[in-house]
This record gives structure tokens, sequence and C-alpha cells, in this order.
């Protein structure tokens, strides 16, 4: 149970659940498949935007912390971000909805679970017992450049703002 720190590698073994957007799954109400993504693999060549909520449809999250990623969005893509990636203890079904309640299309920020937080767990990154943190961090090419976990229950290290201001 080891915080990531700036210069760290990312670890080994990650994986989250996710269900891909496609255009015939649009509806909130249209279930997909969800796949298994090996976070490890994909960051290993990509400069990555991850950051982790308590859980989806929650007042924090939602109001809080997922509207700045939106809006910043494409600032994010033009600072030379490959991914942007939001996590939560939630399944992949309630990700994907909270991806299409929220508008996002075409996978622009991927919504995934962390099953059984088991990556939060990892680092020491949670809410109690069942849920994820609210932590960032940038992951460049397989090693992490910013890695903050909130120090209380606002949203400052783990804002969009703050992740933009270090890219």
């Amino acid at each position: 149970m080891t915080a990531l720190k700036a210069g760290d590698s990312f670890p080994e073994g990650v994986e989250f659940s996710y269900v891909p957007y496609t255009p015939e799954k649009d509806s909130i109400t249209s279930c997909g498949i969800p796949i298994q993504f090996n976070a490890s693999k994909e960051f290993a060549n990509k400069k990555v935007v991850l950051f982790a909520v308590p859980g989806a449809f929650t007042p924090g999250c939602s109001v809080r912390h997922l509207p700045g990623y939106i809006e910043h969005w494409n600032d994010m893509k033009g600072k030379g971000v490959d991914l942007v990636v939001v996590v939560a203890m939630n399944d992949a079904w309630v990700m994907s909805a909270w991806g299409k309640a929220n508008g996002i299309k075409k996978d622009e920020i991927l919504f995934m679970s962390d099953p059984g937080i088991k990556f939060s767990k990892s680092i020491g990154w949670t809410r109690g017992a069942d849920r994820t943190g609210r932590y960032a961090m940038i992951v460049d090419n397989g090693r992490v450049v910013y890695a903050e976990n909130e120090p209380g229950g606002d949203v400052t290290v783990s804002g969009a703002e703050a992740v933009l201001a270090k890219l």
C-alpha cells in the first residue's frame, strides 16, 4: 500500500473495466459489454490524465469534480494528453451511464470501474473500506509526473485546474 509520487513508474498489472462507447448504445438505458482495460500496458506509451472519484452520480463528484474535466478536455488535449480517464468503485455499466448522462460521447473521457477498488487500495488512496478515493495523476509514457490525493473532502489537488497547471 504505497502512494504513487512523481518519478515513480506506473505499476504493473493495473486493470480497469469499462464499456466502450458505440453509437448504437448511445442511450443511457442501453447496456454495452464491459471489457478489461490493461492500464499498465495502455499507459506505457501515452500521456494520460487519470482522476478518481468516490462514486458516480454523487453530488461532489457530479457537481464539483467531473465538470472541470469536461470543461478543460480540449485544453488537456492541446497539452498533448492522449487519454483522460475517470475511475470509481462503481461497476462498468454505472460508469458508462454516468458518462452518457454527462453528454460524453466517443470515449472523450473514459469512464472506468476500479473493480473491488483494487488499484486504489494498492496505492492507499481510498475512502473507507469500499470506495475509491478522490485523487488525480498524470502518467507520461508509463512514468508518474503528478499524483495527488485529496487531503479533505473538497476538490483541490485532484481538480482539472490543478492537473492542467501541471501539464
